[in-house]
């Protein structure tokens, strides 16, 4: 992973509200959510909030007396997350680095995360520190993309767009969203921080927008995908974002469309 794939700033947590979470995100924050709330949890922690689709899912399925500590590392996007939160005193929103919690042993019932770890400069450290921070007992619940093959949109994208840089493609999504795939790995580094019960289910949903342009500009300006893209050439991105608009709607018609979207979701118990 590059250093330029953690700088969610600038337009690009307003446009993955609006266009990304919906488009793939929206099925797995509820399937995390359900997951999470099946456990009962008094004390909650969130890492890598995002925008906070998660958040918004589960913090009405908690008790009244629960807690929930949401994180992100990136201040833009826990800012556009609590202005998302109608008031609840339940929630603590904090700015944390997930490779350095600032709470202490055994403080939470469940440590979710969804799509973040794929970003952690260091997963080992990340897990441990998830496990440190959990009651003995206590789940870690966290899901990571599928390859880019499995996710049919953030391919069509990627291929677009090399025939735009052929000498120098961006390649954002494969490396770091669809890049934590290996599911022996992922098993072999909680192995490494602690956890001895892990269970892994690859998930497909679909994802569907209204038109090619939604998932085209939902990935060409809702992720980091946009800072690759202008790096190449600034004035490219909105011939960039039609580029790969025309291609999925070659590929999948002009009207509404639908296409594969896969994750693995993982529960490590502490």
């Amino acid at each position: 992973m590059l250093e330029t794939d953690k700088i969610f700033a600038g337009s690009v947590p307003e446009n993955y509200d609006r266009y990304m979470v919906p488009l793939i995100f929206e099925p797995y924050a509820a399937d995390l959510a359900r997951r999470a709330a099946s456990f009962s949890p008094g004390a909650v922690l969130e890492t890598a909030a995002g925008t906070g689709v998660v958040t918004r899912a589960l913090a009405p399925k908690l008790s009244p007396d629960a807690s929930y500590v949401v994180t992100d590392l990136n201040q833009p996007m826990l800012d556009h997350a609590a202005s998302r939160q109608g008031a609840d005193a339940r929630i603590q929103w904090r700015q944390a680095d997930a490779l350095a919690l600032p709470f202490d042993d055994a403080a939470f019932d469940v440590v979710c995360c969804q799509f973040g770890a794929m970003f952690f400069p260091s997963r080992v450290s990340a897990y441990r520190e998830a496990r440190r921070v959990l009651k003995p007992g206590g789940r870690f619940l966290f899901n990571v993309w599928d390859r880019i093959e499995e996710n049919v949109f953030a391919d069509d994208v990627t291929n677009a767009l090399a025939s735009i840089f052929p000498g120098d493609p961006p390649r954002f999504l494969a490396r770091t969203p669809h890049g934590y795939h290996d599911t022996a790995l992922i098993r072999g580094e909680l192995q490494d921080a602690g956890f001895s019960d892990t269970a892994i289910e690859t998930r497909a949903e679909q994802s569907r927008a209204a038109s090619p342009r939604i998932p085209a500009v939902a990935y060409c300006q809702g992720t980091l995908l946009r800072n690759e893209i202008e790096a190449r050439d600034a004035v490219k991105l909105r011939a960039a974002t039609d580029y790969a608009e025309a291609a999925i709607a070659d590929r999948h018609g002009s009207g509404a469309v639908a296409a594969k979207i896969q994750a693995h979701v993982i529960v490590a118990v502490a």
